[in-house]
């Protein structure tokens, strides 16, 4: 599932803004350029009727895209939620988006909401992402721009490219956490660094705008970067 991340540009003229939105797909990497191995229909449905739990979940995956199989939203929500009865969170962030979009199931933003939080709390990234841009638009929950920066780091630290992007944003402009240019420029250059376009100039303008301390510091963040794998927002 396609989601949107804001993009806030300031504009010179007194204090107002215009908002530009830019796609990232959910793990905000672009497209690999070897093909992925083709999965055997028959052999996945097997072994998940067997209870095969990532056969489960990748069963839920070809039906929704209609690999080796008509597309069937239905069937893809039933054999997630037959995963997410034994806690599996990539099931969690499937089922999460069929609810997000509406298909297969109602359109229910607050049962995404839900088990996004779910898998967030495992440490799943690609949960945490979309459970930052509910608390970004308030989707099936309280808008939060707080909460939003802090499930958005979780997914940052773990290499999230589109994560990185968004927090570098947010660290530009004070959105959810106040402004900190070397911040801004450390996971700006993180992104830029996977492949994100950079198309509203966010790194140069910060870059412009960084004293020769602050870019020597940033530099330095950016060098020492190690994604943290199933990070989790600090507990208060």
């Amino acid at each position: 599932m396609k989601k949107w991340i804001l993009i806030i540009g300031i504009v010179a003229v007194g204090l107002a803004g215009i908002f530009v939105f830019q796609k990232f797909k959910p793990q905000g990497v672009q497209e690999s350029a070897v093909a992925p191995k083709p999965v055997d229909f028959q052999a996945t449905k097997a072994k998940a009727e067997q209870g095969d739990v990532e056969a489960q979940v990748t069963l839920a995956k070809l039906y929704g895209t209609g690999q080796g199989t008509a597309p069937n939203f239905k069937e893809s929500a039933a054999w997630y939620q037959k995963a997410i009865e034994k806690g599996n969170p990539d099931a969690q962030v499937g089922l999460g988006e069929l609810y997000e979009a509406g298909q297969g199931v109602k359109r229910d933003l607050a049962e995404a909401a839900r088990l996004y939080h779910l898998a967030a709390d495992q440490g799943n990234a690609g949960a945490q992402y979309n459970l930052s841009e509910m608390y970004h638009y308030g989707n099936g929950v309280k808008k939060d721009e707080a909460e939003a920066a802090k499930w958005l780091r979780s997914a940052a630290e773990q290499g999230n490219a589109a994560a990185q992007y968004g927090l570098g944003q947010r660290y530009d402009l004070g959105v959810g956490v106040a402004v900190d240019r070397v911040e801004a420029f450390k996971w700006l250059s993180l992104a830029v660094a996977q492949g994100v376009s950079d198309n509203v100039g966010a790194l140069g303008r910060v870059k412009d705008a960084m004293k020769s301390a602050e870019l020597s510091e940033a530099k330095k963040r950016v060098a020492a970067f190690v994604p943290t794998k199933g990070a989790k927002p600090l507990a208060k």
